[in-house]
Formats: structure tokens, sequence, C-alpha cells
């Protein structure tokens, strides 16, 4: 595999304009020495906050690339969609709660289900900027039940930055599907596929492994490698992250593991926060 140059910074820099669990923002660093260059399209099933699209669209743009993100969350596409096509609308809806932000406005905003793509998209982005932690977590029934996050003065409309991130979007088609479906568009040596999927736990007491209904346990984990796998057959470059544990080391033992240096963010114990590994799979 072939690597990744440095690419040219944008006056505006478009990055990742959600909190996501896992992101990847810090790790980008790490992550260059392993990306291809001779690739055509980007797909990233898992797509979350975004982080290595934003990092790679400046380049996708001056060299003519489509990416294809996608995300089995239906409120996360939703989004995506938004911020793309009518990011002016979005950005007048934030300000709105920009200005409205308090306790009570926040479980209110929590406690009613929009029907609007707009509307929706907005509530999201709120929602995700004031809860604790930026964490995205549904109960059994779809709802989003994260309490409101200890925040003097949360950056509800980042108005630039989503401007940003709308015109790096501009080159992608935003899909919500199943991790597998990679496999339509992903067809030989000129697609780069990224899987960001929820980490397998790091101990039996660590079980956070779905940020929505849709559990994804070690069946799933499975199911990846399996993909990957075909992948390969098909030449088609590929990169995944995961936890650093005997169950992801033992699974990808036929491919080559790189081990990075992270941090751990989602603990209820500060205590418990701090540098850990992860693995990057390469195929």
């Amino acid at each position: 595999m072939s690597r990744l140059s440095t690419y040219p910074s944008q006056v505006v820099q478009a990055r990742p304009f959600i909190k996501w669990a896992g992101g990847k923002s810090r790790l980008i660093e790490q992550y260059k020495p392993f990306l291809p260059t001779d690739f055509e399209r980007y797909h990233e099933p898992f797509l979350g906050g975004g982080a290595l699209f934003f990092y790679l669209a400046p380049q996708l743009q001056v060299e003519g690339k489509r990416a294809y993100l996608s995300d089995l969350n239906p409120e996360l596409v939703n989004v995506y969609r938004c911020v793309q096509s009518e990011v002016e609308g979005l950005i007048d809806r934030l300000a709105v709660h920009q200005e409205r932000h308090g306790e009570t406005h926040y479980y209110e905003v929590r406690s009613q289900l929009q029907t609007s793509p707009l509307a929706r998209a907005a509530r999201f982005i709120y929602l995700n900027k004031t809860c604790y932690n930026g964490l995205y977590r549904e109960n059994s029934k779809g709802l989003f039940n994260v309490p409101m996050g200890r925040y003097k003065n949360p950056k509800i409309c980042a108005s630039d930055l989503l401007r940003a991130a709308s015109s790096a979007l501009q080159i992608a088609d935003i899909s919500e599907r199943p991790f597998p479906a990679v496999l339509d568009h992903a067809k030989n040596a000129g697609d780069f596929v990224y899987f960001d999927p929820p980490y397998h736990p790091l101990s039996e007491t660590s079980k956070f492994t779905a940020y929505s209904r849709y559990r994804f346990a070690a069946k799933q984990q499975s199911e990846l490698k399996n993909l990957i796998s075909q992948l390969a057959t098909r030449e088609v470059s590929v990169l995944a992250s995961n936890s650093d544990c005997p169950f992801i080391r033992e699974l990808y033992g036929g491919f080559k593991i790189e081990t990075i240096n992270a941090a751990r963010s989602i603990n209820s114990k500060a205590s418990k926060r701090g540098k850990i590994t992860e693995v990057l799979i390469t195929a």
C-alpha cells in the first residue's frame, strides 16, 4: 500500500461539526503513514464525526474524486444531508437554539420529536452540543435519552464550521445503509474504505458497543472482518480501527496490525480516563 502525503490546508479547514464518541480528529497524525495515495473513490460506512473524510476532503476536491459516506443511524445521516444541501437554513435554526439554551429548553427539545429534515438536524446538533459528553445514546425505542451536560457557554451555532463542512460535503454521496452495502460500490483497486465501527469492549464492564439501538457485538465484528477479507480479494485498500484487545487481535490474525496511542474519554469515573492503545488493521 502506498502512502498519503500531507494535504494542503484550506482557508477555513473543514472538520467534524459534531462531537462523537471515539472521534478520530486527534489520531489523524498517526493514521497518515497507513493511508493510500492511489485511489479514486473514498468510502466511510461508519460515518460518525467523519474526521478522516474531512481530512481527506481538500485533496479529494482538488483531484475531482468522490466520497461515499454512510451510517445506519437515520438521524445522523439526515444531519449530514442538511449540512450538505441546506446549511443556511440549518444555521438559522441553530441560532434560535443558541439563544434559548438552558435546562428547560434542553429537556423540551429532547422530548419533542421533529418531522421536517431541517428541524430534526437542528435538534440533533443542539442536543449533541449540549448533552453530557457529546454522547449519542438511544433507548430500545430509538429515543435519545442522554442528560444535559454541564457547559457554561456551549458553541451551538458554529456557522463558519458548518459552511466549511458543507463545502467539503459537496463531493459526497450520503446514504443510510448498513456497512455490508459498501460492497455495492467498492469494487477494485480504485477504492479506499475506512471502517470505524463501534469498538469491541476491552472488558466485560466496558461494554459500550451501541451508540444507538443497533447492537454491534462479537457477531458483527466477525461479519466486518469477513467483509474486509472480501474487499481484499478485490484489491480494495482498507483501513480499519478498533480496540486493542485479544479478541480483535485474534480475529484479524491474518492481517497487518499496527498499534497506535489514543485516549479513553468515555467513563463515568475521571480516574479511568487516560491513555490507551488502539489497533489499525490494513488490507
